[in-house]
């Protein structure tokens, strides 16, 4: 019975202490939560809410001719509270009342949803009142404000509890244009101008309060900035569009028809070393090609192209004239027990100096050059440093890589080195080297720095001008210049390019070269050649220096420079010459007279009269009511006609400024795509045409 009763003693005592803890935890939960509630909210709220860098819009990246090559446009992330207040108000009328609409439009507007799909699913989440419920991730701005308009999201973030986190991402608009030298903008992989200029292009990140929620999104608490950002500057590049894609058309059309491994074509404007294309095009493991790495300025082998140079330091310290006659040895010649072999065994035995260069004679490069400067091969080193050979350009890209040339007493430094980089072997540069050199050439002499970007801007103000900058103003003398330029006009009137230029409509000077190259370490049996093209047009008057350099794949059948990179440089120089630089120069005088644009003025009426006033041109006005108009005739007898438009056929744009155009065409619902500037030139829907909305139209400015 003693046992029996402490045993329940022993019970009872844990059962009161079971309920005097129970009792005590309760009180105290009501303690924190009615008594110290406050204090402990405002600590949860500190630990949620911070200061947060809010990334500042990235400036633009243009054209020279007033292209976007690189810009950033907002994306949106979009979230619904279901707590807000107003939502629950009179049991919830106010979403009751809009869910199916809102679910119509939403289905309607982003197609990943029916439309009953999205009720059940807003239903569902206002029943269990999410805080931050996700609507849609990755929102452009175009979807963004039609998604103002909906029901219930129109009412405003406090009635409709619609949450929305503004980015900002980059666009390329031309795709693969220029897609390397414009550059990535990420922030592992930053590259070309975007890297260099990356300071310029970001601006100023802002400062504001946000609160962190379940998977890290941020929320901002007001709509205020402790520092408001600040958006970065632009940047106009000397790109041209125009020119750039008919670089990388022309490479494109190479690359695929010779199917090779990869390729560069970069187009310098001759007298101010403006880089107005440069192309980069790589095989992907797909097969296709992709702007990927910028071969323009990663050194190789040259092959002959570096022709150029060694005949440059012959001719300038006087160890050959053009006239002197080397023995090509029929196109094969040992030293220190190797073979020099001409890649065209065309038996010349003695031709001149200039002969042997117009061939591409790597025999009688070989054996100039050793002749010259076997005693004091230092010699020939000190012309290359003249010509700037081992030193990095300066173009405004990061990455440009060092020039590989080997020095005597150097270890990798033998009997062949010498003779072997005089066509371009035992030593590297990069195309971008070669190009600089080929320019100072054209240029008489004067070796500019090839340049990017040639202004600054903020908000379309003028900040910084970049001028052009000559770092050697004559690389060589006044005779070995006249010489050098003869030679490279020889090469495309009897030498390797002959019968790629015979029909030419205007003098080309230039250089062929064909570069056998190793496989990595399996050596040269694979056969790869990389073929390049370097020169300048018109050879009377350089407007642009060019140079194509292709690796073709091992075994290809054709490989010679003039068959593989002398097309590709022939069609850029065609397209240029005959859109640039045949109507320049006196011409141009002659162009401007006839345009008869200059003459006919189309606008916004109250404008042009404005215009006219301000210019004191008379004019005779026959408008009337009429909100546009256009004014025709000489300075001494303008007439001002109503231009008449109809919101069902295409009105005449021609003569009209981008902002006018632009205006009317959105406002009758097309979709205007823009090229050139200055004032309308054509229209691809004619005047009179029946147009509907959505419809597309091209408009050429002059």
């Amino acid at each position: 019975m003693e046992v029996k009763r402490d045993i329940l003693w022993r019970v009872y005592l844990s059962y009161i202490l079971v309920i005097v803890a129970c009792v005590a935890i309760f009180g105290k939960a009501i303690y924190i939560q009615q008594v110290q509630g406050t204090h402990w909210r405002s600590m949860s709220d500190s630990l949620h809410q911070h200061i947060d860098s809010i990334e500042a819009e990235r400036g633009t990246i243009f054209s020279e001719d007033g292209q976007m090559l690189s810009t950033s446009i907002p994306q949106f992330d979009l979230f619904i509270d279901f707590r807000v207040e107003y939502l629950h108000e009179k049991s919830g009328v106010h979403f009751r009342d809009n869910v199916d609409s809102l679910s119509y439009y939403l289905s309607d507007l982003f197609k990943d949803h029916t439309q009953e799909g999205y009720k059940q699913i807003l239903k569902q989440a206002y029943r269990d009142n999410e805080a931050y419920f996700e609507l849609h991730k990755k929102t452009t701005y175009r979807e963004y404000e039609q998604l103002r308009k909906f029901p219930l999201f129109k009412d405003g973030r406090y009635k409709s509890g619609l949450i929305v986190n503004e980015r900002n991402i980059r666009l390329n608009p031309y795709g693969i244009l220029a897609f390397r030298t414009i550059g990535l903008d990420r922030e592992s992989s930053k590259v070309g101008l975007e890297n260099k200029y990356d300071t310029i292009l970001k601006g100023r990140d802002g400062k504001q309060w946000v609160r962190t929620i379940a998977g890290g999104v941020k929320v901002p608490l007001t709509d205020d900035f402790i520092i408001e950002p600040e958006t970065g500057k632009d940047i106009v590049s000397t790109i041209d569009v125009f020119i750039q894609e008919i670089a990388e058309n022309a490479l494109m059309k190479m690359m695929l028809k010779n199917d090779a491994e990869h390729g560069t074509a970069i187009v310098m404007e001759t007298k101010t070393g403006k880089i107005k294309a440069i192309a980069n095009l790589g095989r992907t493991k797909n097969g296709s090609y992709w702007e990927g790495l910028n071969y323009a300025i990663t050194p190789t082998e040259p092959g002959s192209t570096f022709k150029l140079a060694t005949l440059m330091a012959l001719l300038e310290d006087k160890k050959v004239t053009l006239n002197d006659i080397v023995d090509l040895e029929g196109g094969v010649w040992k030293v220190a027990n190797q073979t020099v072999y001409d890649s065209e065994q065309s038996g010349h035995r003695g031709v001149t100096v200039k002969q042997a260069f117009e061939l591409s004679s790597n025999v009688g490069m070989a054996k100039l050059a050793t002749v010259a400067y076997h005693e004091r091969p230092s010699q020939f080193i000190a012309e290359l440093k003249k010509m700037r050979m081992d030193t990095l350009t300066g173009i405004d890209l990061n990455g440009e890589q060092a020039a590989t040339i080997y020095k005597p007493g150097e270890k990798r430094w033998g009997p062949t080195t010498l003779p072997w980089m005089a066509f371009g072997y035992n030593l590297k540069v990069s195309p971008l080297q070669t190009l600089a050199l080929y320019n100072a050439v054209a240029n008489h002499g004067r070796m500019m720095r090839p340049y990017l970007v040639s202004s600054i801007r903020e908000e379309g103000l003028l900040i910084k001008n970049i001028e052009p900058v000559t770092v050697s103003e004559k690389i060589c003398s006044e005779q070995t210049l006249t010489q050098l330029q003869s030679c490279l006009e020889g090469v495309c009137i009897q030498g390797t390019a002959k019968e790629l230029f015979k029909n030419s409509l205007f003098p080309v000077a230039g250089k062929t070269g064909t570069a056998l190259v190793a496989n990595d370490n399996k050596g040269y049996a694979d056969k790869i050649y990389q073929s390049s093209f370097a020169g300048y047009f018109p050879a009377n008057n350089p407007q642009y220096t060019c140079i194509v350099v292709i690796l073709n794949k091992p075994h290809a059948p054709v490989f010679y420079g003039a068959s593989v990179a002398g097309p590709v440089f022939k069609e850029i120089a065609d397209r240029l010459y005959s859109t640039y630089v045949k109507n320049s120069g006196n011409n141009s005088l002659k162009l401007l007279q006839q345009d008869s644009t200059l003459l006919q003025y189309s606008g916004y009426k109250k404008d042009l009269t404005r215009v006219m006033a301000a210019l004191k041109m008379p004019f005779k006005d026959s408008v009337g009511n009429a909100s546009w108009s256009t004014v025709n005739g000489d300075q001494r007898n303008m007439v001002a006609s109503a231009k008449n438009m109809d919101e069902k056929t295409m009105p005449a744009l021609t003569g009209m400024g981008l902002k006018d155009a632009v205006y009317i065409c959105e406002n009758m619902g097309l979709v205007i795509n823009v090229k050139g500037k200055g004032r309308v030139m054509t229209q691809s829907i004619n005047p009179g045409q029946f147009i509907a909305k959505g419809q597309l139209i091209n408009v050429e400015l002059n």
